[in-house]
């Protein structure tokens, strides 16, 4: 009775191998084909390593049926119930189909030779493969999963040449995975970042397993279509169009292991593929913060991937990307200090690339956005919102995702998704884009604001950008002006113009690391708030109240953190805020701005048609006085502010104690 159980077996190991293998390696037997993946050296291949999801700690509690994800963890799942969610979280399960833990088990049984990780591998595996149906979740989660499953038999069999591994299981295992890649190449997400994965699925299946049947056809069918993604998913400034810094880079690993998994195995691609990763690779570099961590702006975590600079520079040859990959420590400083993403509406300011008298880390930086809500679902209402770094340290911060889950009593993901959550101006309590509750989430159900850069330049000195948000949900016109003084501080002007009185919070978020650490401070004529490392001031306005509120932040998803928000509120027509930003390392200096009165041919001129300030600045033993000029209007004629007549639209003076000019810039 044995003997014909085993002859059983082996008559269907044998032609699952025949339906599976091209030739000669239908011929095989199981056995055959387990000594034929573990001796084969013709394929060159290397795993993607997801750290957070790999970590010791986690895989070592998988073996005790303990899985932990996004920070919450479910123990005693065994068996699984693949299909039942002990999370509120869909997000959670999720984690649970993709299979990370399968290369960190793989990672463990190469380090230890443990065979407890290859069990472990083995039983999850074959439980998932028993129990879930290929469409239980959408096809990105089977991209990742696919992606997952040969990066795991890149340790436990290219590399672990794991003896003993039953055929049956291994055979079971390719069947599975050929199905799922059969499945992923008939059901591929229309576009954009989840398209982007599934190719790379494919074709990583395509070449790592050429022995199988249909692997010429998914090679052909992965680099036809990644070709045709790359083209239509990043922007003509190689931004990715959801325009989600997050995604942005994790679409770009994507590209980066794939190109070089074909330079491996000497399959061809058009150059357009090398020139659309390089310009992706540039706004990678320009996005980095001086601490190596990117902004977390529209549905992202903010996270280094300052490897992927260093693998582009493997590719390309790009001394930038290897400098800043090492922050200053080799290669060369980019061009350029300060850079503007025109398609995408992105532009940074730097103080430099610490080639000069200061440290790459304590370099100053702002990004500022003044683009479209990008394609997908990931946009935040955060039009002419900005991110501001100094000295290693976040300042002025975008609050990140927290979460994609809304069953909360809180929606946290409308929360950090609104526009009062971002640095910007709210508007009548209102969302730029409206944003409502529809059946069973909330979605957006109107035109994104229209949004205008009229001008950006950048001098060795100084930067300027002006930009334009009109929002179809309120009849108000929001211009935002940033002058930055290079490499010392910003002047952020925001002028709000409307036909009746509006309520406008103009807001900035700070880092936790402010929080129970910030206070207002009133002078005779200045409005300051004071942080950890970082002075706000405003010359004071009576129309003007200063306040500040508990907000919150999140770095990474399912992690959130107290904050501070300052809230400057006003309720008018028409009114301008001017905010200095003066960001310091150690000793906080002394900071005062007062209006200077502007007249336009001899007559008082409003604040919304021109403004000036002087900003006096006491640090380190010294003092300057800092005059800044600013016209709203394009009305040409000659506007005098103090001692100073203009016909410009932008004048910024230096001058020392004595009144002596040390330098001024003009535009």
């Amino acid at each position: 009775m044995l003997s014909v159980q085993i002859q059983s077996t082996h008559n269907h190991l044998s032609h699952r191998a025949q339906s599976l293998f091209r030739e000669p390696y239908c011929h095989l037997t199981a056995t055959e084909i387990v000594r034929h993946f573990n001796e084969r050296n013709s394929i060159a291949y290397f795993p993607v390593i997801d750290p957070v999801e790999t970590q010791r700690k986690k895989i070592e509690n998988i073996i005790r049926d303990e899985f932990e994800f996004n920070g919450e963890s479910h123990c005693n799942l065994s068996p699984i119930r693949w299909t039942h969610n002990p999370s509120q979280d869909q997000e959670w399960l999720i984690l649970l189909h993709k299979f990370y833990y399968a290369v960190g088990l793989g990672m463990l049984f190469v380090d230890t030779q443990n065979r407890r990780y290859l069990e472990k591998w083995v039983e999850l595996t074959n439980s998932w493969i028993n129990l879930v149906p290929l469409n239980f979740f959408p096809s990105d989660v089977a991209g990742r999963r696919i992606q997952n499953w040969i990066f795991s038999h890149y340790f436990f069999v290219t590399q672990g040449k794991a003896e003993g591994l039953d055929p049956e299981f291994y055979m079971k295992f390719l069947s599975s995975l050929s199905q799922q890649v059969n499945y992923l190449c008939r059901n591929l997400t229309p576009a954009r970042n989840h398209r982007t994965l599934e190719l790379c699925s494919i074709f990583l299946a395509g070449v790592v397993f050429p022995e199988l049947r249909e692997a010429s056809a998914w090679l052909e069918l992965a680099k036809t279509e990644l070709v045709k993604n790359i083209e239509s998913d990043l922007l003509p400034d190689g931004v990715h169009c959801e325009l989600s810094t997050d995604y942005h880079h994790l679409v770009l690993k994507n590209f980066l292991w794939i190109r070089k998994l074909a330079m491996l195995n000497h399959v061809q691609f058009p150059s357009v593929v090398d020139e659309q990763i390089q310009k992706a690779l540039e706004f990678a570099l320009y996005a980095h913060k001086p601490d190596g961590l990117i902004p977390s702006l529209s549905d992202g975590d903010s996270r280094s991937f300052l490897d992927l600079l260093e693998q582009g520079y493997q590719l390309y040859g790009d001394e930038a990307l290897r400098y800043v990959s090492l922050r200053g420590m080799g290669g060369t400083p980019p061009r350029d200090r300060s850079k503007g993403f025109q398609d995408s509406g992105y532009y940074i300011l730097r103080s430099g690339w610490g080639n000069g008298s200061e440290p790459y880390e304590d370099e100053r930086y702002l990004i500022f956005d003044c683009g479209p809500l990008g394609a997908g679902n990931h946009g935040h209402f955060d039009l002419l919102s900005f991110e501001m770094a100094a000295y290693g340290k976040s300042l002025i911060v975008d609050p990140g995702r927290y979460t994609y889950d809304e069953s909360s009593q809180i929606n946290w993901r409308v929360r950090f998704r609104e526009t009062a959550a971002h640095n910007t101006v709210l508007v009548d309590g209102k969302n730029q884009t409206r944003y409502v509750f529809d059946k069973t989430r909330f979605k957006i159900k109107g035109p994104q604001p229209d949004y205008t850069l009229q001008t950006f330049v950048t001098q060795p000195e100084f930067d300027f950008l002006h930009g334009v948000a009109s929002s179809h949900e309120y009849p108000v016109v929001h211009e935002r002006k940033i002058f930055f003084v290079s490499p010392d501080y910003w002047i952020i002007s925001d002028l709000l113009l409307a036909e009746e009185a509006h309520t406008y919070d103009l807001l900035f978020h700070l880092s936790d690391e402010a929080w129970g650490k910030t206070s207002i401070v009133t002078t005779e004529k200045s409005l300051l708030i004071h942080a950890p490392h970082l002075i706000m001031a405003q010359p004071r306005d009576p129309h003007i109240h200063a306040t500040i509120e508990d907000g919150a932040i999140s770095r990474t998803y399912g992690t959130k953190y107290v904050a501070p928000i300052v809230k400057y509120s006003s309720k008018m027509t028409s009114i301008c805020y001017h905010t200095v930003v003066f960001p310091f390392k150690h000793d906080r200096p002394d900071i005062l701005v007062e209006h200077v009165p502007v007249s336009f041919q001899n007559k008082p001129c409003p604040s919304d048609q021109a403004s000036a300030l002087c900003v006096t600045i006491s640090q380190h033993d010294q003092i300057f006085y800092d005059y800044y000029f600013v016209r709203h209007t394009p009305l040409p004629g000659r506007y005098t502010a103090g001692t100073f007549t203009h016909e410009e639209t932008v004048r910024f003076v230096r001058m020392d104690e004595t009144g002596k000019i040390l330098f001024q810039h003009l535009i």
